[in-house]
């Protein structure tokens, strides 16, 4: 389905709410937008601290702001690798 959206001067656009739904977007969550092929792509990003709880282990559970941190590094540097590879 195509859905028109408006472009504001500070080039922001409103993702409609059916497809927020369909990616499992809301207010709270980031997703990484790119151009492919002259088009822009929007992925949602994976939040690891939604498997909170599911593997035991005796370590010391990093901060939310630095497992954050982590996190956003890591799959940062993949989407760049992956962007390249694409290219």
């Amino acid at each position: 389905m195509i859905y028109p959206v408006t472009i504001t001067s500070q080039g922001q656009i409103s993702i409609p709410i059916k497809l927020r739904r369909e990616l499992g977007l809301d207010k709270t969550k980031r997703a990484f937008v790119s151009s492919r092929e002259g088009k822009i792509v929007i992925e949602p990003v994976k939040d690891l601290l939604e498997l909170r709880g599911s593997i035991k282990t005796d370590k010391k559970p990093l901060s939310n702001r630095k497992l954050h941190e982590f996190v956003a590094r890591v799959v940062a540097d993949e989407y760049v690798k992956k962007i390249r590879r694409i290219k």
